[in-house]
């Protein structure tokens, strides 16, 4: 009986991690990290992506934030490879691909999302970043 238990609270602890991680993937956070960055900003905001050879979902986060790039005015998509720049993984605690920074026009770092992000979240992350 007592095994039936523990096997039951094992799967509903693991259930509750699991919806926990899937709500939080691709959610777009609140940041404030200032740097000086080594490729040209966008005039309005710089969407910055981590991406990896072998991952299935920066291709499509690819896809999504060239069309917001596309779409928003004074908006660029710069993708850097993250096995190329382990540095800058490091400084910026990127520990999963992809992962989206979004920069305001003064390169600061104003939202973060480790996952593949909707377009939707990305559109509005662009809306609360201050103008130049």
């Amino acid at each position: 009986m007592s095994g039936v238990v523990a096997v039951a609270v094992t799967l509903g602890l693991a259930t509750v991690f699991g919806l926990v991680h899937r709500w939080r993937s691709g959610r777009l956070r609140e940041q404030d990290v200032r740097r000086e960055w080594d490729f040209e900003l966008g005039e309005r905001a710089t969407l910055v992506q981590f991406s990896s050879a072998f991952c299935a979902p920066c291709r499509a986060t690819k896809r999504v934030l060239a069309e917001v790039a596309a779409m928003v005015e004074g908006v660029r998509h710069v993708e850097i490879d993250a096995e190329a720049r382990l540095e800058l993984v490091r400084e910026l605690n990127i520990l999963k691909t992809p992962t989206v920074l979004v920069l305001d026009a003064s390169g600061r770092v104003v939202q973060r999302a480790s996952g593949q992000p909707r377009k939707a979240d990305v559109i509005a992350a662009l809306g609360r970043v201050q103008g130049p």
